[in-house]
């Protein structure tokens, strides 16, 4: 934290940040979210050591843990994102408190934009009307063809979904997934038509999130010198608390929400919120449903090997009516299983583009990259960009 004092707020704390939200100066609020604001409603975070869906893939025979959101893996075997995403099904889960404070901040006519890495739509279902989300990384909420991009009707991909076969689009045949940013694809045009609004931001809150996605992490350094940036972390990340306004509440995010709430005489209203969601999913345990949903993506890939041993199985055998095996055919399968499940190969490791989903996170990520390759994007390549 820098040793200067600050300019706008009166303390860099709680009181302080509550303080400047009730003055006539602060009048437009934006969001900067990540998965750390879900990990309470059960979804897990991708990137986190230890606990992340990324780290817990690893053990699982797919070419690498993020292969399950890699545009070019999902063309060969888009299995194993499907069963992933009937694990995650957005209506299994409740928005969290965090998400309420969202939509509280918008019925204060406070809120300008939240910008969110999540995928899982609970700011939508928490009450937040659409104009004022961008999903930089997008989200469940609406299906498309990955070649031809015609939008695909929600109740048909739900089925696809629950049954576990992936849908196809009726127009060119094409599959079909939700319009979540895998990697090897762009971020949406609205993302960057967007950022600059952080340029006449009075106030900035940037919760659960490590802050090194990018380009999404880069996009705080928009906000200006007299926009306090205030982080609401279970950890200190990125270059948040290098300025005089910087406002560092660590902890967990629903906890400090409510604190800032009571000091700001909103509690009940926000407790209020979030009791019209009780209705819309329902509590998981985090820890359980990660281990569910390793558990179902596993299960599927043994389907997969099973199916691929024996079609290789037949590739060896000897064709009707020819008095030796058919040469070169099984050899030709081997090695095109190689480029799918060997790591080192670059049609399926290095990504020059920008990531795809967040489900991103709060605390240290195994590989970044979402938001499945890495696109290096600095502040000045999101400005070029815009």
């Amino acid at each position: 934290m820098t040793g200067e004092g600050p300019s706008v707020l009166k303390s860099r704390d709680v009181k302080g940040v509550a303080e400047y939200m009730k003055s006539d100066q602060c009048r437009k609020v934006f969001v900067m979210a990540g998965a750390g604001i879900s990990t309470s409603a059960g979804i897990p975070d991708f990137r986190s050591p230890e606990t992340g869906l990324y780290h817990n893939l690893q053990r699982l025979n797919l070419p690498y843990a993020e292969a399950v959101f890699d545009i070019d893996y999902f063309r060969e075997n888009p299995i194993p994102f499907y069963t992933l995403a009937k694990d995650m099904d957005p209506s299994k889960f409740r928005p969290t408190i965090t998400h309420s404070f969202f939509k509280l901040l918008d019925k204060k006519s406070l809120l300008k934009m939240c910008f969110t890495q999540n995928i899982d739509t609970l700011e939508r279902r928490a009450g937040l009307s659409g104009d004022k989300i961008i999903e930089a990384h997008g989200s469940f909420a609406a299906n498309s063809c990955i070649d031809c991009q015609e939008p695909y009707e929600e109740e048909k991909m739900k089925i696809a979904v629950e049954k576990g076969e992936p849908a196809r689009c009726a127009s060119c045949g094409g599959l079909v997934k939700p319009e979540i940013v895998f990697f090897g694809e762009g971020l949406p045009s609205s993302f960057f038509s967007t950022v600059p609004q952080l340029r006449t931001g009075d106030l900035l809150f940037i919760l659960g999130t490590s802050l090194t996605v990018m380009p999404f992490a880069g996009i705080c350094k928009l906000a200006p010198p007299s926009c306090p940036r205030v982080l609401i972390n279970l950890d200190a990340v990125g270059d948040l608390g290098s300025r005089p306004d910087d406002v560092l509440l660590l902890g967990d995010c629903d906890g400090v929400v409510r604190e800032l709430c009571k000091e700001l005489g909103w509690l009940e209203e926000l407790e209020d919120l979030w009791a019209e969601t009780a209705g819309l999913g329902e509590k998981i345990d985090e820890k359980d449903e990660l281990e569910q949903i390793t558990r179902d993506i596993e299960e599927k890939l043994k389907v997969s090997e099973a199916i691929g041993e024996v079609v290789e199985e037949k590739l060896e055998m000897k064709v009707p009516g020819m008095s030796k095996p058919v040469e070169g055919a099984a050899q030709e399968d081997e090695d095109q299983s190689k480029v799918l499940t060997d790591p080192t190969k670059p049609e399926l490791t290095a990504k020059e583009t920008a990531k795809g989903p967040s489900v991103e996170t709060e605390k240290a990520p195994v590989k970044e990259q979402t938001d499945v390759g890495k696109k290096e994007a600095s502040v000045e390549e999101v400005k070029s960009a815009l």
